[in-house]
């Protein structure tokens, strides 16, 4: 497996991608934006507006290690619907405590704890929930009205929330899209609520799926504030392959957090760079332009140990941040110095957005994890009884991937977690790993029946904030969220979106209802959607843990990715729908701000057109 921040694209294919754009120099490219595609760069424009949103603010200086890492606990259904198992999964505000040192956080919850409980669903078997919006009536945190404010109600009661099951393969009206929100007890809906029991048929592989909130101009808060929980969908046939299970099975979700002394969640609420007595155009409280907190939490906990035996370990990894990718690996540790040593176990990555790999990979290099994107690794940990590891992460703050930009100097969160490991009290049976996972059937190239050139480019706002946006072969500087919807597949069609990216950072890309298949990558200058077909051979191939089902995917700068999805069921996988979805960047406050389009899956009768 290729490390994929090791790895650079060429100096010939990057200085073709900055003449494509018509700007030169790294420093150009860090600050690259839907505007250098048609219209003029100041020079002195950076990426983010200015220093990053954490700048200011430092944390508590809590002592690392204290705490054993929690593990969420399994919800029961409550009852059954239709003769299917109907849950009942309430929202309320929360006090929890994070650090053995902080007083207890004020936090929203589902289920009453953060992260929220874990459904555990089984392959073709469906459920109903009932989501219970319990919450107060004003924010947690501090709400920005003039992100869509021309369409949210800021200026009346009602905590707004919608859940969504991401990766879930579901009816349109039970996707929790972002204007079907509604406030406690349903008392407020927003325009595009349906229902109250939202229907999860569970027709898709077994998978590391997850719940989180959904709500237009808020999901950046309501996910800080704790609204996200596990959803794992499971088979016999994945039971059958032997993987460990029970204690030795670990969902973990990998977050960043920042906090004030009192112990409550601090979030910025300024546009970084800028002071309100420096510009008195810029709304005040104010979106950023990412969030990258100072602290690590994992499950919930500020910089924890997990205790292991020597044994096989399954692990269930979720990168639950707003903002920050995480490049991971296992290293030997010494507590007493700080100091790290060799590598540790490699993580043997058996599944990912999707569901299992076809086959077992292991990772020779970092394991690389933008914002919501999932991976199901095993670590074997029966070479390092007594030793003590950790897992660190080695992702600076602005992520650029594989682009050969620099960094920007911005510090990543290097110390996620520490793991001990016991002492071995007998030797360890041996286990074999199956060579064969599952199948994961190709979507065949000769069945695409539309290709699509998408955009990721950065523009302004009216208040000259960067406001990032999706844009198509027409319209290369972006859509705003409320324009006519573009993309118009239709059930049963196969179709290659190929996302190009004109910004100077990477972008985790988040496709509703669809898992798609990566076909491979390219410098964005090198392809020209007017005149070039897609060819295999030339592109670089998808990493390793990419083959399987995908729901999202990382495009870095100055590179177009090329994914290919089939819309409806598929080699007895996954099921008819159509409807309205949403397509989107998973870094949050690019979500809210205004990374994310509809698109809508037409039946075979509708009429409809697209780019």
């Amino acid at each position: 497996m290729h490390d994929r921040v090791g790895r650079s694209r060429s100096d010939v294919a990057r200085r073709k991608f900055l003449a494509a754009v018509g700007i030169t120099g790294t420093a150009a490219l860090a600050g690259c934006s839907a505007k250098s595609i048609g219209a003029p760069v100041a020079a002195d424009e950076s990426e983010d507006g200015g220093e990053t949103p954490d700048a200011t603010h430092t944390s508590p200086d809590l002592e690392r290690w204290v705490d054993e890492v929690p593990r969420p606990g399994v919800i029961e259904p409550n009852g059954t619907k239709d003769g299917q198992p109907r849950y009942e999964v309430e929202m309320a505000e929360i006090e929890q405590k994070l650090h053995r040192d902080l007083p207890p956080t004020t936090l929203w919850g589902y289920g009453g704890q953060f992260p929220g409980p874990t459904i555990e669903a089984e392959q073709g078997e469906p459920i109903y929930v009932r989501w219970q919006n319990h919450l107060p009536d004003e924010h947690l945190l501090p709400e920005d009205p003039t992100i869509h404010g021309d369409i949210i109600p800021y200026d009346e009661p009602g905590a707004r929330v919608v859940p969504h099951l991401h990766g879930g393969n579901v009816e349109h009206e039970s996707d929790g899209k972002p204007q079907a929100w509604f406030t406690r007890d349903f008392e407020r809906t927003g325009p595009d609520f349906e229902k109250k029991d939202y229907y999860y048929a569970n027709d898709q592989p077994p998978a590391t799926l997850w719940y989180h909130d959904h709500s237009l101009g808020i999901t950046r808060l309501n996910v800080y504030a704790g609204l996200a929980g596990f959803y794992l969908l499971r088979n016999d046939h994945e039971r059958e392959l032997d993987l460990p299970t029970g204690d030795n099975e670990i969902p973990l979700v990998l977050q960043d957090r920042s906090f004030n002394e009192d112990g409550s969640l601090y979030y910025p609420t300024a546009t970084p760079g800028t002071q309100k007595d420096e510009d008195e155009s810029r709304p005040d409280p104010s979106i950023v332009p990412q969030f990258y907190g100072d602290t690590s939490t994992v499950n919930g906990k500020v910089w924890p140990r997990l205790s292991v035996d020597p044994e096989r370990y399954r692990f269930r990894l979720l990168n639950g941040a707003n903002s920050r990718y995480y490049n991971l690996k296992l290293l030997e540790y010494n507590e007493e110095s700080g100091d790290t040593g060799d590598a540790g176990p490699p993580f043997v990555q058996i599944g990912n957005d999707g569901g299992l790999l076809s086959e077992p990979v292991e990772t020779t290099g970092r394991l690389e994890l933008g914002s919501s994107q999932r991976a199901d690794v095993l670590v074997d940990f029966s070479e390092y009884a007594g030793e003590t590891l950790l897992l660190h992460n080695n992702a600076p703050a602005k992520y650029r991937g594989t682009s050969g930009i620099e960094a920007d100097g911005a510090e990543p969160l290097p110390e996620v977690m520490l793991i001990d490991v016991a002492a071995a009290e007998s030797e360890p049976e041996p286990t074999q790993l199956p060579a064969e996972l599952t199948q994961v059937p190709a979507i065949p190239m000769e069945s695409v029946d539309t290709e699509r050139y998408l955009t990721l480019a950065r523009q302004s706002d009216e208040y000259g904030r960067p406001r990032y946006a999706l844009g198509t072969r027409n319209e290369k500087t972006g859509y705003e969220l409320t324009d006519s919807v573009t993309e118009t597949p239709t059930l049963g069609d196969t179709e290659i979106w190929s996302l190009a990216n004109f910004t100077g950072m990477s972008h985790p890309m988040h496709l509703h209802l669809v898992h798609f298949q990566v076909l491979g990558r390219q410098s964005a200058a090198d392809h020209d959607p007017a005149e070039d077909d897609i060819d295999l051979d030339a592109l670089d191939g998808p990493e390793s843990y990419e083959l399987g089902w995908n729901d999202v995917v990382t495009v870095d700068p100055g590179e177009v990715v090329h994914v290919i999805a089939h819309f409806g069921e598929f080699e007895g996988l996954f099921s008819d729908q159509t409807g309205d979805y949403m397509w989107h960047c998973h870094m949050i406050e690019h979500e809210d701000h205004d990374m994310m389009r509809p698109f809508k899956v037409l039946s075979p009768d509708d009429e409809g057109g697209s780019e």
